[in-house]
């Protein structure tokens, strides 16, 4: 009898799975892992994006105070 494979091994164990919070995560792992998926951004958007790579690179870095006084300073302005 040949030996399972991790696939084959895989599939019986999540057919073994009862928990739908569990499942979910699964379910979650697996769309994360699409390779295809590609995000249309505006140009405001991209360039704020490469502003927070670069911030990143360049180790600049906020308290968790101050970002949380600029979320709520954005949220108070929609």
């Amino acid at each position: 009898m040949p030996t399972p494979s991790l696939k084959d091994k895989l599939i019986d164990k999540l057919r073994e799975i009862e928990d739908p919070a569990l499942l979910a995560e699964v379910s979650n792992l697996f769309e994360l892992q699409e390779p295809e998926t590609i995000y249309k951004t505006t140009p405001g958007q991209k360039k704020a994006i490469e502003e927070g790579i670069q911030q990143a690179q360049d180790r600049i870095i906020i308290s968790g105070k101050q970002s949380d006084n600029e979320i709520e300073q954005f949220i108070t302005s929609l």
